[in-house]
């Protein structure tokens, strides 16, 4: 962590070097990929528009990125640096609310929790899509899932044939269900993440977006 003299007409404040660049390339990749994926989530007859696959297959890497950073990446970016308790969570977000919250330099143990909470969703959304996009015959799981289906109709007469056919066709149809939650929830915790930083960019006096972009934030508390 690095500070430096910014200057300007009339000012002179230190700043810190808080978020790495493939931190915020990572924070903003998966802003542009997750909207691109949630907005191309019409399914088509055969499947998904190839929009919504590939913003998937982006969302997998990114988090799968973001996750190993977490071990390897600079102070700020470690999990060890801003995932505490749910006592401090649920301290920071009430002091935050009335105004008198602690600020800190990383993440805030809200913004930690928020963090694992959008990776976590994140996370199960894409496998689920993999899941459900395999159905379809294609992606990561469409052998594994073609092995399967060959396998059960070797092994079954026509009228169990029938029904385990059913069966598939509902549970494929379930895990579309759970996917499409997954990606509702995960909307709703980036909604609940904007709401929140812009809240603690107005109680701390400091753009957490714009500390994102340029990668500083203000020395002092």
């Amino acid at each position: 962590m690095s500070v430096r003299e910014m200057t300007g007409p009339g000012i002179q404040a230190k700043r810190i070097y808080v978020w790495d660049p493939l931190i915020r390339i990572v924070h903003w990749g998966l802003v542009a990929a997750f909207a691109l994926a949630f907005l191309s989530a019409e399914d088509e007859a055969e499947g998904p528009s190839a929009l919504h696959i590939w913003g998937g297959y982006v969302i997998a890497g990114l988090v799968a990125f973001r996750v190993l950073w977490g071990f390897v990446g600079p102070r700020h970016a470690r999990f060890s640096d801003f995932v505490r308790g749910p006592v401090a969570t649920v301290k920071y977000m009430v002091d935050l609310i009335a105004g008198g919250a602690r600020r800190y330099v990383g993440h805030s143990p809200a913004g930690g929790a928020m963090t694992l909470a959008l990776l976590l969703c994140l996370t199960m959304t894409v496998s689920t899509g993999i899941i459900a996009y395999g159905g379809f015959g294609k992606g990561l799981l469409a052998d594994a899932q073609s092995a399967v289906t060959v396998s059960a109709h070797a092994e079954e007469d026509s009228e169990h044939e029938k029904s385990s056919g059913e069966g598939r066709t509902n549970g494929e149809s379930a895990i579309g269900d759970l996917h499409s939650a997954l990606a509702n929830i995960t909307l709703a915790l980036v909604v609940l993440h904007i709401l929140g930083v812009g809240l603690a960019s107005f109680v701390h006096r400091e753009n957490l977006v714009a500390a994102m972009v340029t990668g500083s934030k203000r020395a002092d508390n």
